[in-house]
């Protein structure tokens, strides 16, 4: 029965680790595909991670190009209020994605590359610690029937107890690395709920920064494009008066 018992507790742990290790996989490559996605530099302060994002080369470019062309051209002063608002969108950019970065990128590099690879790890040592135990029994248990068969019973009692000593040893640091062991497995799978709500949260933020970006826009539209329509009159006022002169 206690053979049978372990073989199932054998398979049931094998059937975990391949679980666990699934998921390492999965969060590993996901983890690697959302990194990709982030225009900024990962790991970065702020500051420098706002230098590096395309957007913000594109309002320098704007910005610069206005200050080109100067206030009275209206090319200049919409590519100046433009580059401003483009500034704010990299702004919020650069805000969302350290957000992401450290409410879900953190925690699943934090999954894949440390908190999974320790339980396999102590996988691996519980079974090494098992064989430990089984070569230390049978030890034990040869060395108590060589008593019964031996001549010299009281220096092969000593060995025996000896061994039983070893024994006694190996349960206790295989039993002590089991409750670890399964501590850590049950800790894992009772946060299941928690790592599944990363993705979910990649979604909340996605929709987030969108809606942050759209309040941007629509505050900022109003007033330029209100400017390029006073552009417009000008450059029209101007046309009449060209016109009717020649």
């Amino acid at each position: 029965m206690s053979i049978l018992k372990r073989r199932w507790n054998v398979e049931f742990l094998k059937s975990i680790e391949r679980r666990m290790e699934l998921v390492r996989v999965v969060s590993h490559n996901t983890h690697k595909r959302m990194v990709a996605c982030l225009q900024g530099q990962i790991g970065t302060d702020a500051e420098k991670r706002h230098k590096k994002l395309p957007l913000t080369s594109l309002s320098q470019a704007m910005q610069d190009g206005g200050n080109q062309l100067g206030e009275e051209s209206l090319i200049g002063k919409m590519m100046e209020m433009c580059g401003d608002a483009e500034n704010r969108l990299a702004s919020e950019l650069m805000q969302h994605e350290m957000n992401i970065e450290k409410e879900i990128l953190d925690p699943l590099n934090q999954l894949a590359e440390l908190d999974i690879p320790n339980i396999l790890k102590q996988r691996r040592q519980l079974a090494k610690l098992v064989l430990d135990y089984d070569s230390a029994r049978a030890r034990w248990l040869q060395a108590t029937k060589s008593i019964i068969s031996g001549t010299n019973t009281q220096s092969l009692t000593a060995k025996a107890d000896s061994l039983k000593e070893e024994v006694d040893e190996a349960m206790n640091k295989m039993e002590l690395c089991k409750d670890q062991l399964s501590a850590d497995m049950y800790n894992f799978f009772s946060k299941e709920a928690d790592y599944a709500r990363y993705y979910v949260m990649l979604l909340e933020a996605q929709a987030d920064y969108h809606r942050k970006s759209l309040t941007l826009l629509e505050s900022v539209l109003p007033t330029i494009q209100a400017q390029q329509g006073e552009g417009t009159v000008s450059y029209c006022c101007v046309s009449e008066i060209t016109t009717s002169e020649t």
